[in-house]
């Protein structure tokens, strides 16, 4: 029931290949030279790099981790590359889209990262949420002064959480111990559990989390500990841990609260008409982990969908009083919501920079044509967690299938992505370097890359550095929904935590990413896709962009000898 959150002890695959043990030193430490700092930050880029690559060396989606970069990364990082960002963005955070769909999307107010988190107060879900499983749930936390904290759960049987179908009532104690020094702008935490309840609020609910119980030897034990069905009391409270009792059948039902390992709060201020504005308090937790059964051992580098002040919270946000009034017995049910059928069309954008595992920054502008189904998007990658610093630029384009509903996960559609054309933008010196190190024949053909210039990759396949492979299939699930103010949401399937892509039926998600919001109204039925607009370059000498660092030659012309070893 103790689960400590320590420094990874698994070697990154660049410090297997270089024996580069002396990089883990923090950027924070005084003590450490600009030169040696320059390198542990790009170190910390390249974490994304040490989850396990794919299985049968399956290519990541536009969006995913980039496993095949991890030769060239090598490279860089043994050179010591300096990591002065050449950005294409202005001294702000508003990236250049299209004018009407700038990212992130406009009217955005300031936002402040409290560092350390002040959790002290009650926490709630804004809406109905969905898990990896999938699971329908509802959140209430508390946090105490004195680092206890007591947790409701609210599971549901549908996904607008309108028919709960059990509680869980979580007591224990939570530390916050340092920044953490793999996910930019988090925190780092330890838990321990003092209690795990259980309430079940119908038969079903009860035989659902029996027949989960007996998949397993130690849960077949844990689930004669319930009751049989036909004894099922209203409001009766069953014990999944005690530390004093020294039982636990936590890890039988697949349960963890390691999202608590992981932490970063938010504030902004909302405008409200007729009236100052309204502070906002976010607490972003850690992600869930797709495959339900690396829980028990997965340790979060992303978030899930936001939690917010039940005394600070956006308005209007009909489900934060119901939750925040609700415990064990009185469980949230949320107000009546309308399916909306899914209707492809517009633009769609991020509506601020989103943090996906093993440490990945980045924004999405999708372009859907409903008369035809084709699509285009534009995955803008960063080095860090305000969206500041880009990377590289990735366009890519295709087509889907007409979607059919979900019969697995209720209120979502299932569809087929084809992407068959890509473009790739490098948005500083690192990502360029590495390009022009790897071989012609795996990204864009011959040519040298340049900083904020964009190259079409699709005659090559894809870009192997990036991991983007071409043409490539992904198995989707779609959702949209009207937030409180009316305004459209786009929900997009989650992608798998281990960085592949969903590339087969199996493998399709089961719950979503952060939604996108429409920013351009819908789809003109024009005669064919819009034409492609490239991302304005860089400006030097004082524009849009701080001047370039330049790169040491002598040692670039070694790495490119060391390449070819590789």
């Amino acid at each position: 029931s103790t689960y400590n959150y320590q420094q990874p002890g698994r070697v990154s695959a660049c410090e297997r290949r270089g024996g580069l043990r002396t990089l883990a030193t923090s950027s924070r430490d005084p003590a450490v030279t600009p030169a040696s700092a320059a390198a542990g930050e790009l170190r910390a880029r390249l974490l994304s790099i040490t989850v396990e690559a794919p299985r049968g060396g399956r290519p990541a989606s536009p969006d995913g981790m980039p496993t095949a970069m991890l030769p060239y990364a090598c490279v860089l990082v043994l050179l010591g590359a300096r990591t002065t960002e050449a950005t294409g963005t202005a001294r702000g955070s508003r990236l250049h889209w299209e004018p009407r769909c700038q990212q992130p999307a406009p009217s955005r107010a300031p936002v402040t990262v409290l560092l350390p988190p002040r959790l002290d107060g009650p926490w709630v879900s804004t809406g109905c949420e969905v898990r990896p499983g999938p699971e329908f749930l509802t959140r209430s936390y508390t946090f105490y002064p004195n680092r206890l904290f007591r947790a409701y759960q609210f599971y549901y049987r549908d996904p607008f959480c309108r028919e709960p179908a059990h509680s869980l009532l979580i007591k224990g104690k939570v530390r916050l111990r340092r920044a953490s020094w793999v996910t930019r702008g988090a925190t780092e935490a330890d838990y321990h559990l003092h209690k795990v309840g259980i309430v079940f609020h119908s038969r079903h609910g009860l035989l659902d989390v029996t027949r989960s119980l007996n998949q397993t030897r130690a849960g077949q034990d844990c689930a004669q500990r319930l009751p049989p069905a036909r004894a099922w009391l209203p409001g009766a409270l069953y014990e999944l841990l005690s530390a004093r009792a020294k039982q636990d059948c936590t890890e039988a039902l697949g349960f963890t609260m390691h999202e608590l390992s992981l932490v970063r709060m938010l504030r902004h201020l909302q405008p409200q008409p007729r009236a100052g504005p309204r502070l906002v308090e976010e607490l972003y937790l850690g992600d869930i982990h797709t495959d339900r059964g690396e829980r028990r051992h997965y340790r979060p580098t992303g978030y899930q969908r936001p939690l917010q002040s039940a005394l600070h919270h956006a308005r209007p946000c009909p489900a934060c009083g119901l939750i925040a009034r609700s415990d064990e017995h009185h469980p949230p049910v949320l107000p009546p919501q309308a399916a909306l059928p899914l209707r492809l069309g517009g633009r769609w954008v991020s509506p601020g920079c989103e943090v996906r595992p093993a440490v990945l920054f980045l924004t999405r502008l999708f372009t859907f044509h409903g008369h035809n189904r084709s699509w285009e998007g534009y995955y803008r990658h960063f080095s860090d967690p305000a969206c500041r610093q880009p990377t590289f630029t990735v366009y890519a384009a295709g087509r889907y299938t007409r979607g059919r509903p979900s019969s697995k996960v209720l209120g979502g559609t299932e569809l087929v992505f084809q992407v068959t054309r890509a473009r790739v933008t490098p948005m500083d010196q690192v990502t360029t370097a590495m390009l022009n190190f790897s071989e012609p024949s795996s990204c864009g053909g011959a040519g040298a890359w340049s900083l904020g210039t964009e190259r079409d990759v699709t005659a090559t396949n894809g870009c192997l550095p990036l991991g983007i492979r071409l043409p490539h299939v992904e198995y989707e699930l779609f959702k949209m929904e009207l937030d409180p103010l009316g305004q459209s949401l786009l929900f997009i399937g989650q992608r798998p935590t281990d960085g592949s892509s969903p590339n087969t039926p199996e493998k399709r998600p089961t719950s979503y990413q952060a939604p996108l919001v429409l920013c351009d109204g819908v789809a003109e039925a024009v005669s064919g896709p819009l034409q492609h607009r490239p991302l304005p370059k860089p400006l030097r000498g004082g524009g849009l962009c701080p001047p370039a660092a330049p790169l040491p030659v002598l040692p670039l012309a070694l790495g490119l000898a060391f390449l070819k070893g590789l």
